[in-house]
Parts: structure tokens; C-alpha cells; sequence
């Protein structure tokens, strides 16, 4: 997903997306420790997608913190 993309979705989504992303990141650990993984580049993928997220989520929190102050 593209940056504009997540900054679509609601904080909720966005949690959602990132306990999904980490769990399949788990999933390609796993593989690749028993030797059966067959694209390791799809970890870096999940891995530069999860800190977009990150950082949508913290942009918005300090957004709503400034806001508030």
C-alpha cells in the first residue's frame, strides 16, 4: 500500500493492517528458518510497510496531541 493510501484509513484500520503485516512477517521467520521460504524480498516489503503505518499512526497522534494542547 501506498503512503496515501494508508493515511485513507482510520487508526483502527491501520492497527488492524499492522497486527496482520506482523503476523506474516512471523509466518515468512518461520519459513525461512525451516529452509522452505521462496521469496525472501517479501519480508523486506512487510517490513517498510508496517513503519509506514507506524508512521501515520504517530503522525496523527501528535497531531491530535497538539491540537488538544
Amino acid at each position: 500500500m501506498k503512503i496515501q493510501e494508508l493515511r485513507e484509513l482510520s487508526v483502527d484500520e491501520l492497527n488492524a493492517r499492522r497486527r496482520e503485516l506482523r503476523q506474516e512477517m512471523l509466518n515468512l521467520r518461520m519459513q525461512q528458518q525451516s529452509g522452505q521460504l521462496e521469496n525472501p524480498s517479501r519480508i523486506k516489503v512487510l517490513r517498510r510497510e508496517v513503519a509506514r503505518i507506524e508512521t501515520v499512526v504517530t503522525d496523527r497522534t501528535r497531531t491530535a496531541a497538539a491540537k488538544a494542547a
